[in-house]
């Protein structure tokens, strides 16, 4: 019993194999496709990179210089605060009728 079931599996992964190489000479004309796919993709993707360094060394700013806009702390003790008007009422103005 143990010798027909090795025999049947043996048979089975001949005829899975078998399959894979018949199929295997078709799929060269795939994997051409594929590949120039892939490449494809490839390019696209270290496009896709570039762009991303790019808007990184802008965003940590190393080479930048901003001293010339800093502002003078004493500049702004200055500048007088700007009180909110609590008394703001939603019944008058642009709804009223």
């Amino acid at each position: 019993m143990k010798f027909l079931l090795l025999i049947g599996v043996l048979l089975a992964a001949l005829q899975a194999a078998e399959k894979t190489n018949a199929s295997g000479t078709n799929k060269s004309a795939a994997d051409d496709g594929s590949k120039a796919r892939t490449e494809a993709q490839i390019k696209k993707q270290m496009e896709k990179e570039k762009k991303f360094a790019k808007e990184q060394k802008f965003y940590q700013a190393d080479e930048y210089d901003f001293k010339g806009v800093q502002v003078d702390p004493h500049s702004v003790k200055k500048i007088k605060a700007i009180e909110p008007e609590y008394d703001f009422d939603m019944s008058e103005g642009v709804y009223g009728d």
